[in-house]
């Protein structure tokens, strides 16, 4: 799960002009719209839980075509990387997860 933040002059309602805000999104979708002058920010209801299943489930679903593009564009670069592919696999997960835990618990912790 990633979290991307970036910054875009918006017409702010409290300001009563175009200013600087601040736009967070989770997995390509907006999270949260803060005014950079009065701070004013606006949450938007997204179920950071519910995007981590569909993140993995999306990974798992595509998993074999990826496999197949991938040994189609270059076999010898595929079967010589497979062995250490293999066996770092696990600590790439468990790296994906944790990454995912902190996105998950900020947000639990944060109230959204």
């Amino acid at each position: 799960m990633k979290i991307k933040q970036m910054e875009a002059d918006l017409f702010c309602v409290h300001c009563k002009e175009e200013v600087e805000h601040r736009i967070t999104y989770v997995n390509e979708k907006i999270k949260s719209v803060e005014c950079l002058e009065c701070h004013h920010k606006m949450d938007i209801n997204l179920d950071v839980n519910r995007e981590f299943y569909k993140e993995i489930y999306k990974r798992i679903a595509t998993k074999p075509e990826r496999i197949t593009k991938e040994y189609q564009a270059d076999l010898s670069h595929f079967l010589f990387s497979l062995p250490v592919r293999v066996v770092s696999k696990p600590y790439r997960i468990l790296k994906d997860i944790n990454d995912s835990r902190k996105v998950i618990k900020g947000f639990k912790r944060k109230g959204s």
